[in-house]
């Protein structure tokens, strides 16, 4: 899961319910610092929150955009009902749709982003609408976020995370995942409770429908090519054991997709690498939107 980097939050940022003809959601929403240059929705991954953006808010409202980082339906702080089928990955391409409509407030259409799980939520999203792309959405960027299912290795971890699940309460799978992963006592700076705390947040049933996404998902390289008009963005570390680098690469020429590799980051560069990670987000979103 990815660790933000810390959780104050920065100038101009606040903490809210979006209300959405979905429903409402917790948001992060930094309002830009600059001259308004654009709107980001920023979507979490698997385990993820809206926390998981907290280090990028700051140097991309410094540039112009406003951003909107959010926790998914069953997500930390949003919660969601307690039977899979709400989690359906066309459920929650629904809430993306209804969150962008919420954010438009007559400024155009919004930067999507999706980090791991969340960028196949948002393909998911644009496709649903593939024909109202462009109006919708002024760019698509897929986050350490790959073609199809995960690989191997992880399918199987996610199996066992989900079997877990299914027999465990969150806190006792909590405990067994810090003493898998060896994980040592909680530091002073505050962010170990809180990955403790977000994680017993989680909704167990958005966690076991949106992991067997992340094991069953195919590929939909070939349908997102067809969406010429919509400008995307593949970015990720140097490493990746979720997706692997090389299919990630491929992904990006299948695209036609600007390419992004993020020095001295892993699958989470918006909190390894932050500063980074906004430039290149903001260089992409400019020239998404004409050089704006």
């Amino acid at each position: 899961m990815s660790r933000p980097p810390f959780l104050g939050l920065p100038p101009r940022t606040r903490a809210y319910r979006l209300k959405t003809g979905r429903g409402s959601f917790a948001v992060l929403d930094s309002a830009p610092a600059a001259e308004h240059r654009g709107t980001a929705l920023l979507v979490p991954g698997y385990t993820g929150s809206k926390e998981d953006f907290i280090a990028l808010l700051e140097p991309l409202a410094a540039v112009g955009f406003r951003t909107v980082a959010v926790d998914g339906r069953g997500q930390h702080e949003t919660g969601g009902p307690g039977a899979e089928s709400a989690y359906a990955q066309e459920e929650l391409a629904a809430d993306l749709v209804a969150q962008a409509e919420a954010l438009k407030d007559g400024g155009g259409p919004v930067h999507l982003l999706g980090h791991s799980m969340g960028g196949l939520v948002a393909r998911a999203a644009v496709l649903a609408g593939a024909g109202q792309a462009a109006g919708r959405w002024a760019s698509l960027t897929l986050m350490s976020s790959g073609p199809g299912a995960i690989e191997p290795a992880q399918r199987s971890r996610t199996k066992l995370l989900i079997d877990a699940l299914a027999a465990m309460g969150m806190e006792s799978v909590w405990d067994a995942m810090r003493e898998m992963d060896g994980e040592q006592a909680a530091g002073t700076d505050g962010i170990d409770e809180f990955l403790r705390r977000r994680w017993l947040g989680n909704v167990p049933q958005q966690l076991m429908a949106t992991g067997r996404q992340l094991i069953a998902e195919p590929d939909r390289v070939g349908e997102l090519a067809a969406v010429a008009a919509l400008p995307k963005l593949v970015v990720s570390g140097e490493v990746d054991h979720v997706w692997p680098v090389p299919w990630l690469d491929v992904m990006a020429e299948r695209l036609s997709a600007r390419r992004v590799v993020i020095e001295g980051a892993e699958h989470s560069p918006n909190a390894e690498r932050p500063e980074r990670t906004a430039l290149a987000l903001a260089r992409f979103w400019g020239d998404a939107s004409g050089g704006k």
